[in-house]
C-alpha cells in the first residue's frame, strides 16, 4: 500500500519509438532485430520511462493524445521484461501486460543510438539506487538489532603512546648555536695582551706605582705622592666606555 500512494517520477521520455511484432524464439540464443519487418513497424509514438516505489514502468503512448497503448512494469534490470538483441544495440524486447494477468512480447525500436542508450541508462541508474535503499536499510536494522560497540574511555582508564622518532630526529638535526659562547676579542687587541680589569675596579695602585716610576728623578728625598689632577682623563674615560652596552631586536498478443 505504501509504495500505491508514493510519488511517480518522470525518468526518460523519447518523442519517437517504433513497436515491431516479433516472430517466436528460434533458439535460446535470442532475438534478432534482421528477423523483423524493421522498415514496417506495427506502431510509432512517444516511450516514457517512469519510477513508483521500486517499480519503474515503460509507457508507450499516441505522442498527439497521449493515450496509452502498452505498459511493461519492471521489477529488475536486466530482466525477464527487457532483454536486448544479439545484433544490434537499438532495438529491445519487452513484456507488456494488459493489466488483467496477460502478457505479451512486442519488439521496441530506436531511431537514434542515443536514445537506446539513454533507455538503457535510465533503468540501470533507477535500479542501482533501488539497491543502494535495500543495503542501507538492511544496516539500520542491523544497527538497531547489534548492541553498540563502546569505545569511550572508563573510569580511571588511560592511553599510552610512545613515539619513537622524536628523539632521532632532535639528536640528527640538532644545530650548535654558537662556537663555545667566546666572544672574538675586540679590533687593536692582540692575542695574549694585557686583560683589562673588570668594570668598577679602581686602577689607583696602578696609576701611583706608574707615577712614581716616571716622576722619580733620583732626588734624594721621598718623592711626594702624585696629584689625582694628572691622571684624572684617563681614569675618568676608562670608567665611561666599560659602561656602553649593545643591544640587539623573530545517477499483439496477449497470452
Amino acid at each position: 500500500m505504501a509504495e500505491d500512494n508514493s510519488y511517480e517520477s518522470m525518468l526518460c521520455v523519447k518523442p519517437e519509438v517504433h513497436v515491431y511484432k516479433i516472430p517466436p524464439r528460434a533458439s535460446n540464443r535470442g532475438y534478432r532485430a534482421a528477423d523483423w519487418k524493421l522498415d514496417e513497424p506495427a506502431w510509432s509514438g512517444r516511450m516514457k520511462i517512469t519510477a513508483k516505489g521500486k517499480m519503474a514502468y515503460i509507457k508507450l503512448e499516441d505522442k498527439n493524445t497521449g493515450e496509452l497503448f502498452a505498459q511493461a512494469p519492471v521489477e529488475q534490470y536486466p530482466g525477464c521484461v527487457v532483454e536486448s538483441v544479439t545484433d544490434s544495440s537499438r532495438y529491445f524486447v519487452i513484456r507488456i501486460e494488459d493489466g488483467n494477468g496477460r502478457h505479451a512480447f512486442i519488439g521496441l525500436g530506436f531511431a537514434d543510438r542515443g536514445d537506446s542508450f539513454d533507455f538503457n541508462v535510465a533503468l540501470q541508474d533507477h535500479f542501482k539506487w533501488v539497491k543502494q535503499e535495500g543495503e542501507i536499510a538492511k544496516q539500520e536494522a542491523s544497527d538497531i538489532v547489534a548492541p553498540k560497540l563502546d569505545l569511550s574511555f572508563k573510569e580511571g582508564q588511560t592511553i599510552k603512546i610512545s613515539i619513537g622518532n622524536i628523539k632521532k630526529k632532535e639528536a640528527g638535526g640538532a644545530k650548535p648555536r654558537g662556537s663555545g659562547g667566546l666572544l672574538p676579542p675586540p679590533p687593536g687587541v692582540k692575542a695574549g695582551g694585557v686583560i683589562p680589569p673588570p668594570v668598577g675596579q679602581p686602577l689607583v695602585s696602578a696609576v701611583q706605582t706608574n707615577t712614581a716610576s716616571l716622576l722619580d728623578f733620583g732626588s734624594p728625598g721621598p718623592a711626594s705622592p702624585p696629584s689625582a689632577d694628572v691622571w684624572g682623563d684617563f681614569t675618568s674615560a676608562g670608567s665611561n666606555s666599560s659602561k656602553d652596552g649593545v643591544k640587539a631586536g623573530g545517477w499483439v498478443q496477449f497470452s
